[in-house]
């Protein structure tokens, strides 16, 4: 099961009171329902879903706060993973669930707005945002969770990137979700893709509050361990490519004196050097693998590093006027 997959599962298990479950099946009709004509001529309410906890979660919020029984279709998709689709399909009664849920007034005849549901092509209008709803501080954070159940995902934390994201539709529903989301300090922000709308979320610190608001605490409990757990790997990963670069630069730089060392032994003699320059090359002949700072801790007087890089610089020059006789 995947991580997205996981996370609405528990969210589904999440008890409330009745409205913070009228504002989370809001959301879920608003992004993944629409009303349709049935075969016997009635306005029908259809919500769709691939994920199976959802869909259970659907059916149960419409049989507990309107006392019916809705019908459950499957189908498998056509199109690329062939996934089963979840359509929960209430014949009769669509005006007044939607009426109840906030949608009072609406035309459901009409049909500007429409879209084939899934592959069966079937005509669903879609809900409009309802115009000027405040919600109270738990239902906000129910409706967000619907919103996520019926068209949210998010990527493992043990990926390459972090991205979290919600489906909207229109631009006037991302625009609602965008609000909601950035009332918390979320940083939200919306895409086009296609025809579709998308509201995300790319810092891992704004997901896991995003989790923490929708109540999936299990969920970031997980994302937080893996997210502390990639950091501490990426920060060893970048001390050991710090320590082996600076290993690499101290066994260069030593290769390089003694080098020096050996050609002015050969050519000239090093006990001919002057005392100060004598010391440094009999000790880093002695020494070969320790570095200036290891070094300096072996000479008799007191030098600094700086110091010592600069008699090692003063044999480079006597070995270059060497070699140019």
């Amino acid at each position: 099961m995947s991580f997205a997959a996981q996370t609405k599962k528990e969210l589904t298990l999440i008890a409330d009171n009745e409205c913070c479950r009228r504002s989370e099946l809001e959301a879920m009709i608003a992004l993944n329902g629409g009303v349709t004509t049935s075969e016997a001529k009635r306005q029908a309410l259809v919500v769709e879903t691939e994920n199976v906890a959802t869909a259970r979660r659907i059916y149960t919020h419409l049989k507990e706060l309107f006392q019916i029984h809705p019908e459950v279709l499957v189908r498998k998709k056509m199109r690329l993973k062939k996934n089963n689709v979840y359509a929960v399909w209430v014949p009769t009664q669509a005006e007044w669930i939607l009426s109840e849920l906030g949608w009072v007034g609406l035309d459901v005849g009409e049909k500007s707005n429409v879209r084939m549901a899934g592959d069966n092509g079937v005509p669903v209008t879609k809900l409009p945002v309802i115009g000027g709803r405040k919600y109270k501080p738990c239902c906000k954070r129910s409706f967000l969770r619907g919103a996520f159940l019926a068209a949210g995902s998010v990527n493992d934390p043990g990926g390459t990137s972090y991205h979290l994201e919600i489906s909207a539709g229109t631009l006037e529903r991302a625009e609602q979700l965008l609000s909601l989301m950035n009332s918390y300090g979320l940083h939200a922000k919306v895409i086009q893709r296609k025809r579709d709308h998308v509201v995300y979320l790319k810092e891992g610190e704004k997901i896991v509050e995003f989790l923490n608001i929708i109540g999936a605490h299990q969920a970031l409990l997980k994302f937080e361990d893996v997210r502390i757990l990639k950091g501490m790997r990426n920060q060893v990963n970048r001390l050991v490519n710090c320590e082996t670069a600076n290993l690499n630069k101290t066994i260069g730089a030593a290769v390089r004196q003694l080098e020096v060392i050996k050609f002015i032994d050969d050519r000239f003699g090093i006990a001919n050097l002057p005392g100060h320059l004598r010391e440094v090359a009999e000790l880093r002949l002695r020494y070969p693998e320790v570095n200036l700072q290891e070094l300096t801790a072996r000479m008799a007087h007191k030098v600094s590093k700086s110091g010592l890089n600069h008699r090692f610089r003063k044999l480079e020059e006597i070995a270059r006027k060497l070699r140019n006789g």
